[in-house]
């Protein structure tokens, strides 16, 4: 983490956003807070997020598990974001147009070679888990 703040932070997923890559998908993700190794981001799920039966889609909610327990990782001391090795998402229930949701990541465990982070997509009305996933990152040497 470093000399890392919250402000930096949403500068660096800005910047992320704002490249004419895949990222721009997480354009409308809005950081919330943020502590070593925790960060918490809301997104109001629109048409652009959903699939055909109008609910969030599966690719993008792997997104979201990628991309915001990568940010995770970079607000910690270590700051590495890391390789993905693996990552698997149980989706348990469906978000709708309209629903604003919450992305909680939170890295479990960080090795010399590789980190561990999980993160809850849940409705924000309701608390209910929308889905989880689990990512491990390989951070290098």
């Amino acid at each position: 983490m470093g000399s890392m703040s919250l402000n930096c932070l949403k500068q660096l997923m800005r910047a992320m956003t704002d490249c004419p890559g895949f990222d721009r998908v997480l354009s409308k993700v809005d950081l919330v807070s943020a502590s070593p190794g925790k960060v918490v981001c809301e997104l109001k799920v629109e048409e652009e997020h959903t699939n055909r039966g109008g609910t969030l889609h599966g690719g993008l909610t792997a997104t979201l598990v990628d991309v915001i327990s990568t940010t995770a990782l970079l607000y910690t001391e270590r700051g590495a974001p890391g390789v993905s090795v693996d990552m698997n998402i149980t989706y348990m229930n469906a978000a709708k147009i309209g629903e604003d949701v919450l992305i909680t990541a939170q890295v479990l465990k960080q090795g010399r070679t590789l980190a561990f982070a999980t993160v809850d997509v849940t409705s924000k009305a309701t608390g209910k888990l929308i889905a989880q996933g689990r990512h491990t990152k390989h951070l290098g040497n």
